[in-house]
């Protein structure tokens, strides 16, 4: 994990549940973050980066559990494609429940979700006791960061905070899937 600190994971985590944006490493670039069942704090994500909310956003876990009450899988052979690939760098785009909240899905039934094998980005998820938003840490449209360095250019006098580490071994950002066509997306 680096040099992130069970003392940097705690902070990180209390700072969600405060309502706190957070910048952190992923698989292949930095992310954004925030409690995604606070619709405040996912509105001051969104307007950080300058993106519309009918985009939907990206759902990062450390286990399928944290992440299962956003969903509505019913099949057998979806669950077992997703928990196939996971943990690890791939994104699918699922069913969401009824109730998830729209500044989640945006203007789609579904949601973006991941179980991360990251090793920062998944502490941080069992840290804060559940998923986290994840989102790309750069101005919409612009590339994405793959440094803190460029990230903390992309948002100068945010009072963003960073949580220590490095992003992991991929050249791009994370595959997605359609769970229900099994179609690659990106």
């Amino acid at each position: 994990m680096g040099w992130t600190s069970n003392w940097h994971l705690r902070l990180a985590a209390k700072q969600l549940r405060e309502g706190k944006i957070l910048a952190y490493p992923t698989e292949a670039v930095w992310g954004l973050g925030c409690d995604p069942r606070n619709g405040r704090a996912v509105a001051g994500l969104l307007a950080l980066k300058g993106r519309l909310v009918s985009k939907g956003l990206i759902l990062l876990a450390a286990d399928f559990g944290q992440i299962e009450p956003f969903l509505d899988v019913k099949s057998p052979q979806m669950k077992s494609k997703l928990l196939a690939s996971w943990p690890g760098p791939v994104t699918w785009i699922v069913p969401c429940a009824p109730d998830t909240p729209a500044w989640l899905h945006g203007n789609r039934d579904t949601l973006a979700v991941r179980v991360t094998a990251h090793p920062v980005a998944a502490a941080l998820c069992r840290a804060f006791g559940g998923a986290i938003v994840s989102t790309s840490a750069n101005p919409s449209g612009a590339p994405p960061a793959r440094t803190q360095l460029k990230a903390r250019c992309y948002f100068p006098g945010s009072r963003l905070d960073f949580l220590p580490g490095a992003v992991g071994g991929q050249d791009q950002p994370t595959a997605i899937f359609d769970a229900r066509s099994g179609v690659k997306l990106r």
